[in-house]
């Protein structure tokens, strides 16, 4: 039976994950781990000692077992080069992890977009004259018994930087060492080595603000240029799946791409859930057409993007500006205001990619579907082009890749980076564990249609807009609830497609005034910001379907309706739609006050003593 995760934190608060969550370390290992390198990482050659194998290696081959984790693509990939390189065999593994394949610990959007992205680079692979293994069990056992038992040589993937990973890594490195294998992790999954860009911190410690971030990053010159896919792979080791399989013995517990129903979720209709597909050969489309939208990429700013535009085929969503309202000047100005390859995609229309009012390349760097710096270097080609007559980071596109950076250096430099406590650049705040108003929050009934139908929105589509982000988190942590950001955050990291360690945590210590961002003053109105951008309310009345009847002068506050236009609308407020939980503007001037005097604390060098609600975890690792 599946539980919300407000429901999880009422038992042990979201299961204590200590890096989101779906970021448990299940083995007592130090979580301090790091793996000092810097541009070129390659391990000591040494020679691989010989396993049970059906049909031994000779002395002089070398056998590579390619370990996919995210780079879930063939274009610059740097690992799968490596171990291609003078290899006489290349086994392509990805060890899908039981234990994070639970609908209690990651929604089933993000396990859809997975399983394609699998499937789409097994077909990658097949092209190359090569194939993807996907063995089921736990990478700390699974991957040393495979190098062993398959007589590999040679253990290539890419770097991760994640606190979960480190440990992991660090565990198959530490036996692949032990086995004498040659281990190599190149770093590929951000513009920029993190340990080349920490060196440059000074004291190791990385800059919290974004414009000393940049000059920073300019110092390192520009990223370095993708590498391209290679033409042919070397074949798979010899003997056919189920042979390589069973000399796993126990650590497998089963083999293949799995069905969400196998692996225990609801099943989602080919047109439901998140739309686009999963998997390199989409992400690039999707990037390519959305750079020939040369237009649309020379005017974008982030904050002017529109968070209540519908999916919809990817030209008009990127062309639609002029039949759009009018932004307002910044997110917050509306709080202020009264009143007023081309795989198809068969989600949607066969062929055709769609889009929000941003590019949703998200997911696919999330995954590593689409390389980042695949996306840098062919959007500076066209930036070339544009001979400067473009925007300009920290609101362009350029800008959206640089905070990607950003927040990944802040995330590998500060540890505790996932919680308040213990973590340096965290203001200490006094925030509640109220479980009734996190369930209500998550659920979509706090009675606010605007947050409530952002809140449907990710629960059905996994995704929601960047706006739409900021105005329900807000609401839930300084904004009205006063609720912690660690509980937002885990309910985030359980929905989103692109749940990503370093942006969701950063995002809500920036959203909460935890860091980042002080102005704590400013706040998202959760009436008025909507309805800045999308008068007639279509995005509540197709995510908040009790409300699709409502008139527009009363769907951001049916509160205020008439009972006569309530009962013709067949949604009375308190019997088929909650009313609002709390009166925003005492709520507001409320949590205001309380941020006011944490914020006087942290300046008077009292702030440790400000502790959250003793509602803690109780089974979070020592």
């Amino acid at each position: 039976r599946k539980r919300t995760i407000a429901a999880s934190v009422r038992a042990a608060l979201a299961f204590a994950f200590p890096f989101g969550l779906a970021r448990h370390p299940r083995r007592g290992v130090n979580p301090v781990v790091r793996v000092t390198r810097c541009a070129t990482r390659f391990a000591t050659e040494t020679t691989a000692t010989a396993g049970d194998d059906p049909k031994p290696a000779s002395a002089m081959s070398t056998r590579s077992l390619l370990w996919f984790r995210k780079g879930l693509r063939v274009h610059d990939n740097p690992a799968l080069l490596r171990a291609c390189d003078g290899a006489t065999s290349v086994m392509p593994v990805f060890v899908l992890d039981p234990w994070f394949m639970s609908p209690a610990r990651v929604g089933g959007n993000r396990v859809r977009f997975l399983l394609e992205s699998l499937r789409d680079l097994d077909a990658s692979l097949q092209q190359r004259g090569s194939r993807l293994l996907v063995v089921h069990g736990d990478p700390t056992k699974v991957i040393p018994v495979a190098l062993q038992k398959w007589q590999c040589t040679r253990l290539c993937f890419e770097l991760d930087t994640e606190p979960y990973a480190l440990i992991r890594d660090a565990e198959v490195r530490e036996r692949a060492n032990a086995n004498h294998v040659n281990v190599h992790a190149p770093s590929s999954h951000t513009l920029y080595d993190m340990d080349c860009l920490l060196a440059k911190c000074p004291n190791s410690s990385p800059p919290t603000n974004y414009a000393t971030f940049l000059k920073l990053a300019a110092s390192l010159g520009s990223p370095a240029k993708p590498v391209p896919a290679p033409a042919s792979i070397p074949g798979t080791i010899d003997g056919d799946i189920a042979e390589l399989v069973a000399l796993l013995g126990d650590v497998c517990t089963g083999h293949g791409v799995p069905t969400l129903e196998e692996l225990g979720y609801e099943p989602i209709a080919e047109n439901e859930g998140f739309p686009a597909r999963g998997g390199e050969t989409e992400g690039l489309r999707r990037l390519r057409e959305t750079l020939s939208e040369r237009t649309y990429v020379a005017e974008f700013k982030k904050p002017s993007t529109n968070p209540t535009t519908l999916w919809r085929p990817l030209t008009e969503a990127f062309r639609g500006s002029k039949i759009e309202p009018k932004p307002p000047a910044n997110p917050f100005e509306a709080a202020k205001r009264k009143g007023a390859d081309g795989k198809t995609n068969s989600k949607t229309t066969k062929g055709t990619l769609m889009a929000p009012a941003t590019t949703a390349l998200s997911p696919y760097m999330k995954f590593g579907c689409v390389s980042a710096r695949t996306f840098y270097h062919e959007l500076h080609d066209l930036l070339r082009e544009l001979k400067g007559a473009h925007s300009k980071p920290p609101e362009s596109l350029e800008g959206q890749l640089l905070w990607r950076e950003f927040y990944y250096l802040c995330a590998f430099g500060t540890p505790n980076f996932y919680k308040m406590e213990g973590n340096r650049i965290c203001r200490q705040i006094n925030w509640t564990w109220d479980q009734e108003r996190l369930e209500a929050w998550e659920n979509g009934k706090t009675g606010f249609p605007w947050i409530d139908a952002c809140m449907k929105q990710l629960k059905k589509e996994g995704w929601m807009h960047h706006l739409s982000r900021h105005a329900v988190a807000c609401f839930l942590t300084r904004g009205d609830l006063f609720v912690h950001w660690e509980a937002g955050a885990a309910v985030f990291d359980r929905e989103l497609v692109d749940a990503d360690y370093a942006l969701n945590n950063g995002n809500w210590m920036w959203l909460s005034c935890s860091c980042f961002f002080y102005q704590y003053f400013r706040v998202y109105g959760p009436v008025s910001f909507g309805k800045k951008w999308d008068k007639n309310g279509d995005f509540i009345r197709k995510y908040l379907p009790v409300l699709k009847d409502m008139a527009a002068k009363f769907i951001y506050e049916p509160w205020l309706a008439p009972i006569e236009v309530q009962k013709k609308a067949n949604c009375v407020v308190g019997v088929d739609y909650p009313p609002p939980m709390v009166d925003h503007a005492t709520a507001s001037k409320e949590c205001i006050e309380k941020l006011a005097a944490a914020y006087k604390a942290h300046k008077e060098g009292t702030g440790e003593t400000v502790k959250a609600e003793s509602k803690k975890r109780k089974d979070a690792p020592k």
